[in-house]
């Protein structure tokens, strides 16, 4: 069961990183006016790494203002959150 949860967390920490990079390159990108990430993979990176994308979004002060975006991050973000009380209570109830 460690080695279970060790793994979730590295793909948490590796999911967070990630989507954080990527919200950094879309932000480098659209200063420097080159080719953007596009707003389905900041989204599927969100999915993935959560934390991550948020931060991202915040603390760079990107895409926090666009609209439908903003909206889809929060549904993606909640999602997110349950599926990681969902694999918690999975690992729990082993």
């Amino acid at each position: 069961m460690a080695s279970a949860m060790a793994i979730a967390l590295t793909g948490l920490a590796v999911g967070n990183a990630s989507s954080f990079g990527l919200f950094w390159l879309d932000k480098v990108r659209a200063r420097n006016h080159g080719r953007r990430v596009p707003e389905r993979t900041l989204l599927w990176a969100a999915l993935i790494g959560g934390l991550g994308a948020w931060l991202g979004q915040q603390l760079l002060r990107h895409k926090t203002r666009k609209q439908p975006f903003r909206s889809w991050l929060g549904l993606v973000l909640t999602l997110h959150l349950l599926l990681i009380m969902a694999g918690l209570a999975v690992l729990c109830l082993r």
